[in-house]
């Protein structure tokens, strides 16, 4: 996966940029709409990351400023663990990007990758029922709201495309 537009660049993460991914999930405001997670779960995560490239074609993936290469979040595809017929997209942005368009970005950008993989599978992506911001940039994407998800005992809003 490599995206790159006057905005954004959506690129793998280095190994030496453990840091910068650790440091997105610091913030509780970034985290609030996410299940918790330790610090050594985030550095798994990355781990687990970094081999995904290696296996293809799914992932986690850094997105950077396209101006000055400044970290602004991460983004990803994978199977969709509820439904392994679909494919399930997700990002996460740095606060100090919020509201600049960025997530629309992002997600044009994973369902144009995700469409590259030449799959029939739809594409899909959930988020808290209380994420307004992000169901508003699904929308924004195409997404069409379907049925909320129970996952554990919790509800998700439930987008698919």
């Amino acid at each position: 996966m490599y995206y790159k537009n006057d905005t954004i660049i959506i690129r793998e993460f280095t190994p030496q940029e453990l840091n910068l991914f650790l440091n997105l999930f610091e913030n509780e405001n970034v985290t609030r709409y996410l299940p918790y997670k330790t610090p050594e779960e985030y550095k798994d995560m990355f781990g687990k990351a970094l081999s995904d490239y290696k296996d293809g074609p799914f992932s986690r993936w850094g997105v950077f400023n396209a101006e000055n290469n400044d970290f602004v979040g991460m983004c990803l595809a994978r199977i969709f663990l509820d439904n392994p017929e679909q494919i399930e997209i997700g990002y996460t942005l740095g606060e100090n990007y919020w509201g600049k368009g960025l997530g629309s970005e992002v997600c044009k950008a994973l369902v144009e990758y995700c469409r590259s993989l030449a799959t029939d599978r739809d594409i899909v992506a959930v988020t808290d029922l209380d994420n307004i911001g992000s169901q508003k940039v699904l929308t924004k994407t195409g997404f069409k709201r379907i049925d909320n998800l129970i996952r554990e005992d919790i509800e998700l809003a439930y987008f698919v495309l």
